[in-house]
């Protein structure tokens, strides 16, 4: 077999970020695994023992001959790029040539590999410079085992800056994680100090995978989106492969108190790209509680011509082009993904909550069961139909896949709050709006979102312009007061909505609720109102069918 790897020329070294790539236990742990995926390996073991700083990687990859072996270390050899050009066409995780070369001079290293295919594995001990100081045949598998020991043991220092062994080893978990989400497809083992310390089992999707990271987090919970991504428009470059795969929390169901699950990864690695990250928190804004995160993992699959990798020596920051175009793309998906239609209507919807319905139902019946669980049902067109109204306030809402319970106040809120983001319109007013006593502030904040306003005489304000929405109604001075407590525009069309929206306890006939079912359901975000709560509860067919034992047998069901 010929040999693939090589030292890179002078020229594409100098064009190469420099910089620390071994910095801590994590560090080895993401340079190694990184090295395993690259040589296509579906099963990763990753055992630590941080009181010796020593690390090995085992995978099932495809494996190094000798050749390649003794070259792997020195300086800047990889088989990852060749020349200048490959810089801008980087589909690999690693390609400086760095890390196996900084472990030479930072810790005991040691490689034993074979090749898929091969006879012979062998066994390769580094000294200085990344040179072969010990050769041998070794018994191994096809695959390959990096074993970094004694770490920083001759820079005692770096040693003592580094975190404690808790905080590393968490550390190292993250790493892990993050990887493991770009790739679901393998399996992973995490030893610590010689034992188990955590498994990841392989996924076929990302939603699938991502509850192992999340114990709280119900896979009913997420929705999966992935689109094949076009041309960004004015753009030369090639994208016939592009895709884009979403995986988020939905509103009403799961959100954090801090912004730690919102993920971005392009091409198989967990970047930091401020832009993007910022797309999502936006998309999100007016879907959640107050002072709530999303759950939002993205991965970007583009032709490597819109990525620069060279920015960071961690390749974990990214120059990429077009950023605008990929922020419409995740937008769009964004929007798709809290829909409520036909494509993510499923009989998981709610299970959490009609489970605990159904439950407490039957502690106040005469009999007992326990409803066995069901597979996801298959998607039917989707249709709302206004059936009755339950204390004023609830409408109760047949679906085909059985009923809904939708409230009546919050619904219209997301409804007159879309309309207003897509059209904010303030109106003169005749007569003016008197106002008493407003401080600076207040009148600044009103002249902020727009309004009109002028003095009127001591301590008197005059409004003479007002949303459109708040025009007809009796309590319009008192609208136009909380307007000015504060908040930007945004907060102000969700305080409009709030203040214009059908208040609980008012009477609707059918004609009305289906009107509000029709424009709530085209609404872009009809799972929670625009201060985060649910806007409805479903009742599935399926689990109502268990409740009333409709799985009975006619005859067998009456003891004949």
């Amino acid at each position: 077999m010929s040999s693939t790897i090589q030292a890179l020329p002078t020229e594409v070294v100098y064009l190469i970020t420099a910089g620390e790539v071994i910095d801590s236990l994590a560090s080895v742990v993401r340079e190694l695994v990184e090295n395993s995926l690259d040589a296509g390996a579906t099963r990763i073991v990753v055992s630590v023992w941080p009181q010796q700083w020593r690390v090995r990687v085992a995978d099932n990859g495809c494996g190094m001959d000798l050749d390649d072996l003794q070259k792997a270390a020195a300086t800047h050899s990889t088989s990852k790029i060749y020349s200048c050009a490959d810089l801008w066409k980087i589909t690999s995780l690693g390609f400086r040539g760095e890390a196996l070369h900084s472990l030479t001079n930072l810790a005991d290293l040691e490689i034993l590999s074979r090749p898929a295919g091969g006879d012979l594995g062998w066994r390769v001990v580094y000294g200085e410079a990344g040179k072969a100081s010990q050769v041998e045949i070794a018994a191994i598998a096809p695959g390959t085992v990096v074993t970094v020991s004694n770490l920083f043991a001759n820079c005692a220092a770096r040693r003592q800056g580094l975190p404690t062994v808790a905080q590393q080893m968490k550390a190292v978990q993250a790493a892990i994680q993050q990887i493991a989400l770009c790739h679901p497809h393998v399996t992973w083992q995490v030893w610590q100090n010689g034992r188990e310390w955590f498994t990841i089992c392989p996924s076929t999707t990302i939603k699938q995978l991502l509850p192992q990271f999340l114990p709280q987090v119900k896979e009913a919970d997420l929705q999966e989106v992935k689109l094949k991504l076009s041309n960004p428009p004015n753009s030369e470059l090639k994208t016939e492969n592009s895709a884009l795969t979403l995986v988020v929390g939905l509103p009403d169901r799961c959100h954090r108190h801090r912004p730690d699950w919102v993920r971005v990864a392009i091409n198989g690695r967990m970047v930091k790209s401020p832009e993007l990250e910022q797309t999502i928190l936006v998309a999100f804004h007016k879907t959640l509680p107050r002072d709530r995160y999303p759950i939002c993992f993205l991965h970007l699959a583009i032709c490597p011509d819109h990525i620069n990798w060279n920015r960071n020596p961690a390749k974990t920051e990214i120059y990429l082009n077009e950023v605008n175009y990929w922020q419409e793309q995740i937008n769009q998906a964004i929007d798709q993904a809290l829909r409520i239609n036909s494509a993510n209507l499923k009989e998981a919807v709610h299970t959490t909550r009609v489970s605990k319905l159904i439950k407490a139902a039957e502690a106040k019946s005469g009999y007992n069961f326990n409803p066995k669980n069901t597979d996801e049902g298959d998607n039917t067109q989707h249709s709302l139909k206004a059936v009755a109204q339950v204390s004023n306030t609830y409408m109760v809402v047949e679906h085909p896949e059985g009923v809904w319970l939708v409230e009546q106040h919050i619904a219209h809120e997301r409804v007159l709050y879309e309309q207003l983001c897509d059209n904010w319109q303030l109106i003169p007013v005749e007569p003016a709006i008197i106002l008493y006593q407003l401080s600076p502030a207040q009148v600044s904040q009103l002249q902020r979102i727009g309004l009109d306003i002028e003095p009127f005489g001591e301590q008197l304000w005059a409004v003479r312009n007002v949303p459109a929405m708040l025009q007809q109604r009796d309590d319009c001075a008192d609208a136009i007061l909380e307007l000015s407590l504060g908040g930007d525009l945004q907060a102000a069309q969700v305080a409009v909505a709030c203040r214009s929206a059908i208040r609980n306890g008012t009477p609707m006939n059918l004609q009305q609720m289906q009107k509000l079912l029709d424009d709530w359901q085209r609404t872009r975000n009809p799972r929670t109102c625009p201060h985060g709560r649910p806007i409805y509860l479903s009742l599935e067919e399926s689990a109502l069918a268990r409740f009333f034992r409709r799985n009975w047998v006619i005859g067998k069901s009456h003891g004949i």
